[in-house]
């Protein structure tokens, strides 16, 4: 959620955002360990890892919305917070999250009116300079800009409740890009933003007078806005790096990485190896009473071999002490094999009303692939969620021939104790977690855990069609890349709904349905098009 209150922060000259030592765990251990970065003015980081890595930690750590378990965060300037998740009170309107949001340029230009009249010098000085700071006069129309743009400028009497999941996303964004705040630190914040609201954010991002931290899986967003990017991932010395020169630089230099760690792991494990089997060996010889011949130099033979053992041992713990850890094993999306033959799926032309028109139908053979793509509103999710059989639509048909399974864009659990491995024992061979969130309750993974786990259900029913609303969401960009990889090659026919921009580059070989907005007059009636439908949070055995 955006930080309720705008932090205020005494205003230096310079923004920065300090970390010296910052470490907080849980659990399984540190997510976030040992972190000491400085970020100013100007500056814009990208902070990338697996998931589970503690990316969203991190930034709860610097908005001061987590306590670390040791270690300093130094603020100076004002600041806004952006999760992934949003709730919202019940009966709160766009109109008071605009409101909340322009609050304190309010207050400032109020206070301003007040030390004008009667006229007080020292308190209008005072005032005026708070009311420049912020850029107080230019809230409102900040405010505007940013709601239409976002595609996010409901009538201000809108309940949250009567929004779609996105839709409440997008207000709550352009309240936090209104507040112009001097540090942002944004979670995820592409998810439910189409093509033209994705390039509204990343210029108002650019041209940030400020911090910007920025934890995303949108590879051109950090290549078009991050000036650095820091590796939440496992080194070689242990220590997380700052990279420059945007993520498909620091993508090979990563794998180059990578190659060399494992290089030297090796090197380093058969030189131990062979220092431990001399060792051994001269060891063996003193306890076997070995002597040297009969002869001159007798102490000095007698010696030679306690000596050379003495040295090898020497040498063994010296390279004990400079010896890199194992690179763990890295999580490895092996899909299963989908098996898939024949016409699978036809539409005739389908109509939801206020929520979606397809003029012409729809089929899908084995193997075959169909990106969907259109701006908010247009009905991109209602034509999967009709597709997958979950709405019935107000004209035309859908006749499926096999077993038909949607991702959705948000997903619910219905048990939140219970275990991924209970839920989906073929979680594991899917290479969607690692072996230690195998048995935690669903409940205290992370949002991009779950949606692996989500993933994992899905591909374990074994489907002969895959209908994925905006997959990329809240998953790292590792398994993006192993993603995209798979349903290229997959026999079963996939349809895609998505604005990743890299992954509408990569399928740009698929067929695509095109999805214009319907009247903005029915806008409000398309709340659940992008909410939650629940999950039975079970795969097939």
């Amino acid at each position: 959620m955006i930080s309720r209150t705008r932090k205020k922060i005494p205003v230096r000259s310079h923004v920065h955002l300090t970390t010296q030592d910052l470490t907080k765990g849980y659990e399984a251990g540190p997510v976030v360990d040992g972190i000491s970065l400085k970020v100013s003015a100007g500056q814009r980081l990208g902070v990338i890892g697996e998931n589970g890595r503690g990316k969203t930690t991190l930034l709860r750590l610097l908005a001061d919305d987590l306590v670390p378990d040791q270690g300093t965060v130094t603020r100076h300037g004002s600041l806004s917070l952006v999760q992934q998740e949003m709730p919202f009170h019940e009966g709160e309107t766009v109109g008071d999250l605009l409101s909340e949001a322009l609050r304190e340029s309010r207050e400032a230009l109020s206070e301003l009116d007040g030390a004008a009249e009667p006229f007080d010098g020292e308190r209008y000085e005072k005032a005026l300079a708070h009311a420049e700071d912020m850029e107080a006069w230019d809230a409102e129309r900040r405010a505007d800009i940013a709601l239409k743009a976002l595609d996010a400028d409901h009538p201000r009497q809108v309940r949250l409740s009567e929004l779609s999941v996105g839709q409440r996303y997008r207000v709550r964004l352009a309240c936090l890009l209104a507040e112009r705040a001097d540090v942002l630190l944004l979670d995820e914040p592409t998810n439910h933003l189409d093509a033209d609201a994705l390039a509204f954010l990343t210029e108002r991002l650019k041209h940030h007078h400020g911090v910007v931290v920025l934890v995303s899986h949108d590879r051109t967003l950090l290549d078009d806005v991050c000036t650095q990017l820091l590796d939440l991932d496992p080194s070689p010395d242990g220590e997380v790096h700052l990279h420059g020169g945007g993520y498909r630089a620091f993508k090979e230099a990563k794998r180059a990485e990578r190659q060399r760690w494992e290089q030297r792991f090796a090197q380093e494990e058969a030189e131990h190896g062979e220092l431990a089997e001399k060792v051994e060996r001269a060891r063996s010889r003193l306890q076997d009473g070995w002597r040297p011949p009969k002869g001159a130099f007798k102490h000095k033979r007698g010696t030679r071999a306690a000596n050379k053992m003495r040295t090898v041992a020497r040498r063994l713990d010296e390279l004990d002490d400079q010896r890199v850890d194992a690179p763990p094993p890295p999580l490895r999306f092996t899909p299963p094999e989908l098996e898939a033959s024949g016409d699978l799926l036809h539409a005739t032309p389908l109509a939801v009303p206020g929520r979606l028109s397809l003029a012409e139908p729809i089929s899908l053979s084995a193997g075959e692939k169909l990106v969907v793509v259109g701006p908010n509103g247009a009905g991109k999710s209602t034509l999967l969620n009709v597709l997958a059989g979950r709405i019935t639509p107000a004209h035309g048909t859908v006749h499926h021939a096999g077993r038909v399974a949607l991702l959705a864009q948000e997903s619910v659990f219905e048990d939140e104790d219970a275990t991924a491995r209970r839920l989906c024992p073929r979680v594991a061979e899917l290479g969607l977690l690692t072996g230690q969130d195998l048995d935690r309750p669903v409940g205290r993974l992370s949002t991009g855990q779950r949606r692996r786990l989500e993933l994992a259900v899905l591909l374990s029913g074994s489907p002969h069609v895959l209908l994925l609303d905006e997959p990329t969401n809240h998953l790292s960009i590792a398994l993006v890349d192993e993603l995209t990889e798979a349903l290229h090659r997959t026999r079963a026919a996939v349809a895609v709904a998505t604005h990743d921009r890299q992954m509408r580059t990569d399928f740009r070989s698929w067929r695509t349905v095109t999805l214009n907005s319907p009247s903005r007059s029915n806008e409000s009636s398309v709340a659940s098009e992008q909410g939650p439908l629940p999950s039975t949070g079970r795969c097939a055995r």
